[in-house]
């Protein structure tokens, strides 16, 4: 019998990859406040999590192994491409990490890394001349920060789903709504009827119909 490399245990790696994709973020979000330092805190969490099934300890994998053995007898579940479990579910062939769910989840988390890179730079600057943040990606959303960190989210459960991170991801998309209005009546309290227009042609999370929303006049 051959022997493989193992496929877990691997604690080393799921630091690495952490510590790594983490630092890359939080030189994009810069988070400075007690607010954004919350915002990030609890997408480290998630990236955490997901890290730790991926290479330390596939919970999900082994609470799902009864029905996974039953269902798809054929998979290895000590496997690492079994834990791609979207490819495991629908029976795709070859390499999981070329199917379409893995090259749109590549997408998705690039999209969030460059709209976050573009959105903080703005939002900081509006922040220290204490005027409303309205070119760039605040032209399509008023929320492109939180956008970019659920498209992340989106991304790596498209990429590696777990129990955990599934339950994780709504709570999370919960939180930055509720601290988007928060963020709103802060607004509107300090600017008034400038921030009210812009809120009437500017949809929160999602743009609208045709890619780009009306430029705020």
């Amino acid at each position: 019998m051959t022997e493989t490399l193992p496929a877990y245990g691997l604690w080393t790696l799921v630091v690495l990859n952490a510590g790594i994709f983490l630092l890359f973020a939080s030189s994009f979000f810069k988070p400075q406040s007690a607010r954004d330092w919350r915002t990030f805190g609890t997408f480290s969490a998630f990236v955490v999590a997901l890290f730790a099934e991926m290479y330390g300890f596939p919970l999900t994998i082994y609470l799902l192994s009864g029905w996974l053995q039953s269902r798809y007898p054929e998979a290895d579940l000590l496997s690492h491409n079994t834990g791609h479990l979207w490819s495991t579910l629908f029976r795709t062939e070859g390499d999981p990490h070329f199917d379409f769910l893995h090259v749109l989840s590549n997408i998705l988390i690039a999209i969030g890394f460059v709209l976050l890179a573009k959105a903080w730079r703005i939002l900081l600057a509006a922040q220290r001349g204490h005027t409303l943040a309205m070119t760039g990606p605040y032209v399509c959303v008023r929320h492109p920060q939180y956008v970019a960190f659920i498209s992340m989210m989106a991304g790596f459960l498209m990429l590696w789903p777990t129990l955990l991170t599934l339950i994780m991801f709504p709570i999370l998309v919960a939180m930055y709504v509720r601290l988007a209005k928060r963020e709103e009546r802060e607004a509107l309290r300090d600017f008034g009827e400038e921030y009210a227009r812009y809120a009437r042609n500017v949809p929160a999370f999602i743009p609208r119909l045709g890619g780009i929303a009306r430029q705020y006049r």
